[in-house]
């Protein structure tokens, strides 16, 4: 029996799989989307991400599995009743329309009355920032505005779910940034359920509630941003989502969920994941974040490496380094430790973590 505080179920995918041919484009997915959440899905190029929405939205059928929406099984169901929004990268907006043209066009289609419609229309236009944008063509909208009006429309009607296909790739990074906060503001607002496609990690972080990561037709790891940045369940999830070192290594010892490494950075203890045992190899990461920089003097403990490049970000120096046995490695130093310990190309540095941030995946 559901709990009466359970958040209501919008989308449940079981098993769902899609093949082209020879090639698996979406490979066995079963996920899960609750009133009100947003969940993006991450990936490469070709990784199944918008087959995957496009067969949520009705756009393409999947071989196998189930689609459920409001509980109700929707795979044979026509895209047009599925009681969804679409926002497209391309906006797809009608030019010869008005925009409260383009934004009244589903209403219409739905038989709703014109005086509701022209208040909806009215209201959306303000949730969007554009009252006073109602009577112009889309060619006489910015990039933004019109991306804006293309989510109104999506919007005006009040579905259930609404998909949103890379929406923001053709704008600048500028204008990207604003309108992801814009995006967040109205689904604060409106409270719509949203699966969001993007390959942009930085743009999934900010966004979503929970993040999908796609690679080869799977799911790798379903999270939140916090999880997946900091507890990354496979490797590929740690180089996909943000950037970390990889250091190929042999497992001494296992204990627990950590263990103890041979390494380019000497014997090292580090988090593991499934697969990780002793006597096989392994492969260790640790986010350049995460590595801490001082002079190298004395005999303190750490690996010591050569600077070779120091990159200045404006907050923070990237420092490339050569260790002892030539494998590269990379830190973010804040600008004012950088300059501090006198971090320039050339001189020696001694590296240091905290071995909660050093994750052990088994090799291959």
């Amino acid at each position: 029996m559901t709990a009466p505080d359970a958040p209501r179920r919008v989308l449940e995918l079981r098993g769902v799989r899609k093949q082209y041919g020879s090639v698996v484009a979406v490979d066995g997915v079963d996920l899960r989307l609750d009133d009100g959440e947003f969940l993006t899905f991450l990936g490469p190029s070709g990784s199944g991400k918008t087959t995957t929405l496009m067969m949520v939205a009705g756009l393409q059928h999947p071989d196998a599995g189930t689609i459920a929406l409001n509980g109700r099984d929707v795979v044979r169901l026509p895209a047009w009743r599925r009681d969804i929004g679409m926002v497209f990268q391309n906006y797809a907006l009608f030019p010869h329309m008005s925009v409260r043209r383009n934004i009244a066009f589903p209403l219409e289609m739905r038989g709703t009355a014109t005086a509701e419609a022209d208040r909806r229309v009215a209201e959306i236009l303000r949730l969007i920032g554009l009252p006073d944008h109602g009577g112009r063509l889309p060619r006489e909208l910015s990039g933004g505005q019109q991306q804006r009006v293309a989510l109104a429309r999506a919007l005006v009607f009040g579905p259930s779910l609404l998909l949103m296909d890379e929406p923001l790739g053709a704008l600048d990074r500028k204008l990207r940034e604003q309108l992801q906060l814009e995006i967040k503001r109205i689904h604060r607002e409106r409270r719509t359920a949203v699966l969001y496609v993007t390959h942009d990690q930085e743009e999934a972080l900010t966004m979503s509630d929970r993040i999908a990561v796609f690679n080869h037709g799977r799911i790798e790891q379903i999270g939140t941003p916090e999880d997946l940045y900091e507890r990354p369940a496979t490797r590929f999830v740690a180089g996909f989502v943000g950037e970390s070192n990889f250091f190929p290594a042999r497992v001494l010892s296992v204990a627990g969920g950590s263990c103890e490494l041979d390494c380019p950075l000497g014997r090292v203890r580090a988090q593991m994941r499934d697969g990780v045992t002793a006597g096989a190899a392994a492969v260790l990461a640790i986010r350049p974040e995460r590595i801490r920089l001082t002079a190298a003097t004395g005999d303190a403990a750490g690996a010591v490496a050569e600077i070779t490049d120091a990159i200045y970000l404006g907050n923070a120096r990237r420092c490339v380094m050569r260790l002892a046995g030539g494998e590269a490695c990379t830190a973010l130093e804040p600008v004012q430790a950088a300059d501090a310990h006198g971090l320039r190309p050339g001189g020696p540095v001694r590296l240091s973590w905290d071995s909660a941030h050093a994750i052990a995946f088994p090799a291959g």
